[in-house]
This record gives structure tokens, C-alpha cells and sequence, in this order.
């Protein structure tokens, strides 16, 4: 299919669309469909889906929306915290412990107001029926900073059932090389809020001990690989600059210090892209795609993709299929070009793969084609 004939599809079939999958620019055979569920998000932002098959969808305003069988129920859940709705804050990712089964823990990351401004807040509930109980903050970012932007975040569990979120930098850019601060980091924590001992600044004077690596800008995508016990997260960077990186234990990923990208007035940022004793990313963007939420497909559903990532692009309004060798970037491919701006992607219990946009605020499903 060519690019001409998928645009056009893009535009004239709402319901149903029909993609081609490449791979290294060689048309590939596998077709998949796409269908449009629900059309009326405005700044939705995490999915998260529940034994019983119930999806839930934050909305960046502060409120989570089910659905059941592909299909709105009309019900959102009730007793979500006051969230801070200014600027990029707001209700953001969503989460169920990898235990629920047996705790029934869920878990938001959204931006708390708090004296002082607003700060990214990691909360953790139990549901009866529609309502929130037992809520509880296990984690809130310091110190509180006044601005409205930066906030990450995005959460993730292991197979050993230790909780990390990113906490974005929120403009604090000589603060994201120190450790005594939670901004512009990637932190590991218990399910409780507790910091676990072999965490690596733990014990260091001045260092806060939840800290698992440092020098990010605003990751808003991370994914765990359970295959290879590893976690991929994607950051905004500056004009240009956007980073996939292999998030590993006390590691500095250079933010200010070294970008590929430039300040947002075409001024330099900093003359480095590269410095002894900070990690490289695995593959940077420029110009910037504006990375969010991703996945890594694990699914025999999709057999052409599996081990794939997809990252959610805002800024290029598309979803970036990033092939890997190992740790390595292989290739990528542009999917659903201008369809909205992808704000996360998620592989669903039975395998298969939704993402939601905003402008327009969309959820989708993509279906191998029968």
C-alpha cells in the first residue's frame, strides 16, 4: 500500500483503517487494522486494564474513565484527588501492582498541589465498586517547585515487584546533576513508598536514597522488558534532542550537560553530546518527535513487531516502531501518520495493542488482520 493510499484512508474511513507494516523500507505482508473506539478524550494520558476486563483512562483534568468490551460505559471512577490541571500537570499514568490479584493495589502519578506550587505525586488505591479507598501518597517529588511544566511521569514494575516512575526536571536544570533533590530522575521504590537498601545513592550524605538514575529532562514513556529484566524510557529533549535510553542503576544520562538538541530560541544549550561518565542514549531524535507512552510488544498477535517498541510521538503525531538488536536501535517505522498527537501506547492482558491521542482525543485498537 502506498503512502498515498493510507493518507487517504486516514481521512475518509473513521471506523476502520488498513496499514502496511515495513521493515527496513521493504513492503511487508501483514496488514493490520485499525479501529477507532472511542472518540471524545480531551488530554487522555494512562490505560490500565482490570481482571474483569475493565479498561481504565486517566484524563489529565483529573478524572478516570472506564470501559468495557471496546466500549465506553459512561462511568468514571469517583473520589480521584484534586489534581493540578495548570499547564502540562494533571492526572497522568495508571497502573496495577503486578499482584492485584491478591492486594488489589492500583497506582496514579499526577501533579499534587501542594504550598509552594505543584509537584508529581505517586498515590496508590484500592477500588469498591466505582470508588477510590484507602488512597494514600506513597511518594511526592522535592523540593516544590512553582512551575507547571516537566512533571514526567510515567510508572512501571519489575519481576520482583519494585515500583519506578520518572519525576520530569521542571526547569531545575543545574539541580538534575545533584542528588539531593528528586527532579529529573528516574526513581525505585517499594510498593509502600519505602526505599529499598541497594538502591545506589543510599547512604551517600546529602543524596536522596530513592534515586535509581539521574540527568533526564521529562521521560513520559518507560516500559519494562521481563524477557531481559530491563527498563526503556523515552525523554523530551530540548529543540531537538529527544533520547531513547537503557535506564541502568546509578547511571547519569547528562542532562544539561550533554544533548544533541539546542535551547527553544536556536541559542546553544551546551557544546557537548557526549562526556566521560554519562551514558549515551540508544538512539536520539532531531528533530524532536515529542516521545511519550510506550510499549514493547511481547504478543504473538503481532509476530512481525514482537520485540518491538512503540513510542508514542506528539510533536510528529505518530506511532514510532523502533526494531532492536538486543540493546541496540535497529531500525524504525513511522505508523498512523497524523492520526493525533500519541500520548501512550499499551499492550492489553490478551495481547493486543491500544493507544489514545489527544487533538483528536482518541482511543484505538489494532487488530491483526484475520
Amino acid at each position: 500500500m502506498n503512502k498515498k493510499v493510507l493518507f487517504a484512508l486516514c481521512i475518509f474511513l473513521p471506523a476502520f483503517l488498513i496499514i502496511s507494516v515495513t521493515s527496513s523500507g521493504q513492503k511487508d505482508s501483514s496488514e493490520y487494522t485499525v479501529r477507532k473506539l472511542y472518540t471524545d478524550f480531551v488530554n487522555p494520558w494512562g490505560m490500565a486494564w482490570l481482571p474483569d476486563g475493565r479498561m481504565l483512562v486517566t484524563e489529565r483534568a483529573g478524572e478516570i474513565l472506564v470501559f468495557k468490551n471496546d466500549k465506553y460505559t459512561g462511568e468514571k471512577l469517583v473520589g480521584v484527588p484534586k489534581v493540578f490541571s495548570e499547564g502540562q500537570g494533571g492526572l497522568l499514568d495508571i497502573q496495577l501492582h503486578p499482584n492485584y490479584a491478591k492486594n488489589k493495589w492500583i497506582y496514579i502519578a499526577y501533579s499534587k498541589p501542594v504550598e509552594g506550587g505543584a509537584t508529581t505525586a505517586i498515590m496508590r488505591f484500592k477500588l469498591v465498586g466505582k470508588q477510590l479507598t484507602q488512597k494514600k501518597d506513597i511518594f511526592m517529588a522535592k523540593p516544590f517547585i512553582k512551575a507547571n511544566f516537566h512533571f514526567g511521569s510515567r510508572i512501571v514494575f519489575d519481576k520482583k515487584g519494585y515500583l519506578y516512575f520518572s519525576s520530569g526536571e521542571r526547569g531545575t536544570q543545574p539541580k538534575v546533576q545533584q542528588l539531593d533533590n528528586d527532579h529529573g530522575k528516574i526513581h525505585r521504590i517499594f510498593d509502600d513508598g519505602r526505599i529499598p537498601a541497594d538502591n545506589p545513592f543510599v547512604g551517600q550524605k546529602g543524596a536522596h536514597g530513592s534515586i535509581w538514575t539521574y540527568g533526564h529532562r521529562n521521560p513520559q514513556g518507560m516500559v519494562y522488558d521481563a524477557d531481559n529484566d530491563r527498563i526503556w524510557a523515552v525523554e523530551h529533549g530540548p529543540k531537538g534532542g529527544d533520547e531513547l535510553n537503557l535506564i541502568e542503576k546509578g547511571k547519569n544520562y547528562g542532562w544539561p550537560k550533554t544533548s544533541y538538541g539546542i535551547n527553544y530560541d536556536g541559542t546553544i544549550l551546551t557544546n557537548f553530546k557526549e562526556m566521560e561518565g554519562v551514558t549515551n542514549p540508544v538512539r536520539f531524535w532531531v528533530p524532536s518527535i515529542g516521545p511519550c507512552g510506550m510499549t514493547l510488544v511481547t504478543s504473538k498477535r503481532y509476530p512481525d513487531w514482537k520485540g518491538n517498541l512503540l513510542v508514542g510521538a506528539l510533536a510528529f503525531r505518530h506511532i514510532a516502531r523502533v526494531q532492536l538488536k538486543g540493546a541496540e536501535y535497529g531500525t524504525e517505522e513511522k505508523l498512523l501518520q497524523d492520526m493525533g498527537r500519541f500520548r501512550s501506547v499499551a499492550q492489553s492482558p490478551d495481547g493486543y495493542i491500544y493507544a489514545i491521542t489527544e487533538g483528536p482525543g482518541l482511543l484505538i485498537k489494532i487488530l491483526p488482520k484475520e
